[in-house]
This record gives structure tokens, sequence and C-alpha cells, in this order.
């Protein structure tokens, strides 16, 4: 009799392990309001097949999901891009019916994600920070050291990043988008972030490293980010990732942004074995085999959401 009910047992089991992913994880991404997301600086939503969120919006429909990708000034001031966003935002809903959004944003899209919810808190739900410039890059105020404005050097490298944002901007089908260089430098340095916070202080650490409140205004406010900068010999972002991280004196960070200034309310985890590229799962899913896959923990963060009513 109990030889019998073991063998029932592993016949489940082997039956179960056969069954389709999307089987055992049906609802599992499926939140109350629709999770929109929000690109860094030298962003888009997608050029051709590339998505910037590589494999991540597919994945979390796959289970139950309503998600948006957006796409704002591949380089401009937080402000500017906030108000691109807002504009988006308002048009999710009304396509959707829904009353609220959770933004996840990354890089840049992290504070142009909360200058939404700290203007128009009633329509948005959540912020995640992903790799967030929540306290600045120490990276741009390199740059702004070597290339101060006003110098034939700064002038040379704002042409350069004006160029490359508008050539993103049309091969992602935006052309019309303002970019202003300049302007994403000095909101990603310390004292552009600084100022910001001063204005939009939700969900912002008062500490040097810890977390800030959870909720502020009926928003949660969560954060995470990666703390290594080589993950996978194949990906050809890596070197570069290696030398901008020198910027950081030794601080903990994940090529550009500094794990203490991605800190965002409730700091899921702040040292995951991926740089900075790696926190969307680019360059195309070139990331670190010996850690949790980036779409994973989007999926795992979209279930976060979801028991929390959100």
């Amino acid at each position: 009799m109990n030889n019998r009910l073991v063998k029932k047992f592993f016949a489940l089991l082997i039956a179960l392990s056969l069954l389709p992913a999307q089987a055992w994880a049906t609802g599992y991404t499926g939140t109350k309001y629709p999770i929109v997301l929000v690109h860094g600086l030298f962003g888009f939503d997608n050029i051709g097949p590339v998505e910037y969120f590589y494999g991540i919006p597919a994945a979390l429909r796959a289970d139950g999901a309503q998600v948006f990708v957006t796409q704002v000034s591949a380089a401009n001031s937080t402000e500017a891009r906030g108000e691109q966003l807002l504009a988006e935002v308002k048009q999710i809903l009304a396509v959707t019916g829904a009353s609220k959004v959770n933004l996840i944003g990354h890089s840049h899209g992290g504070p142009t994600a909360r200058y939404v919810a700290s203007v128009r808190p009633d329509i948005v739900a959540s912020v995640t920070s992903v790799g967030g410039v929540n306290k600045g890059s120490k990276f741009a105020d390199f740059l702004l050291g070597v290339a101060p404005p006003g110098s034939y050097s700064n002038a040379v490298v704002v042409s350069l990043g004006n160029g490359l944002a508008k050539l993103i901007s049309v091969l992602s089908g935006q052309p019309t988008l303002p970019q202003n260089a300049l302007l994403a430098a000095n909101s990603l340095s310390t004292a552009g972030s600084l100022k910001f916070n001063a204005a939009h202080p939700e969900g912002i650490p008062t500490s040097a490293c810890g977390e800030g409140v959870y909720n502020v205004n009926g928003v949660s406010y969560y954060s995470w980010s990666g703390a290594q900068q080589a993950t996978n010999l194949l990906d050809p972002s890596d070197p570069a990732l290696v030398l901008t991280s020198l910027a950081f004196s030794g601080e903990k960070n994940d090529g550009l942004v500094g794990s203490c200034s991605s800190h965002l309310g409730q700091v899921i985890r702040d040292d995951y074995g991926m740089n900075h590229l790696d926190e969307v799962n680019q360059v195309i899913g070139l990331v670190n085999i010996f850690e949790t896959n980036p779409v994973t923990v989007f999926r795992q963060h979209a279930n976060r959401l979801k028991n929390s009513g959100l």
C-alpha cells in the first residue's frame, strides 16, 4: 500500500514537471494596476527586435500582468522626462480604465518615475527604482568635472551626447522628442540630484545608505540594484562598465550608479551580481549565469506588487 502511494506521488511530480511553465505561473504577475516600464539615459522602448527591457515585458505579460513600455527623451532633465512620462501615464489610464499604475524605472527612469508620483500621487500605486540614480552618479560628476560647462571639451561631449540621443529617438520611432545631454548630465550629478530630491523627497533615505519611507501619499516605494561590473565574458559592454566604475573609488556600484545612491523606499537588494545593463537583461540577455536572472527578478517583484494589493 505504502509503495503504491509513493509511486503515485512520484508519478504526480513527474506529470507536474512536464506541464508548460505558464500553467504553473498563471496569475503570478497579475498586478491590480498596470505595470509601466521607464527607460534610463540613452534608452528607448525598442529598436527593431531589441527591447531596452530585454525579454521582460513578454515574461510579465505571460503570467498575467498588463505591461506598457514608455518612451521619453533619451537625454534630458528629470523634470522634462517626468512631464513626458506623466502624459503617457494619462494615456495609459484612459486606454485601460485603470485608476493607477505601477511605475518601474531603470537608471534615470527611477527619478523620472519619482517625479510623476510626486506631482500626481493619486494616479500612481507604486514606484520601483532599478539601479536608479536617486542620489546622483559619481560618473556624471566625473564627466562634468573633466568637461565643465562652457569649455570646449564640454561642447564636444554634449554634441556627441545629443547626436546619440537623436539617433536613438529616430531609430525607435520618436524623432520629435527633445534631447539635451547637458541637462541630463546635470540631473544625474550629485548636485543635480540633491536639488531634485529637495523638491521631490518621497521615498529618499535620510541616512547615507539606509532605506526610505516605504509609503508616502499612498504610493509604495521599492528599489534594487546590482554591484558587479564584469559579469559575462561574452558581453561587449562589460569592459566599459569596469572603466566607468573607477569613478567610484572603490564604493560598491554597478558600473554607473553607487549602491547607496540606488536606494529608494524598501530596498529589496543592492548587491545583485549584475552591472547597470544586466539589471534590464542587457546586452540581449548576456548576463551573469551565476546570479538570479533579471527577468526572474522582475517577475518576483510583480508578484510582490500583486501580493501587496497593487
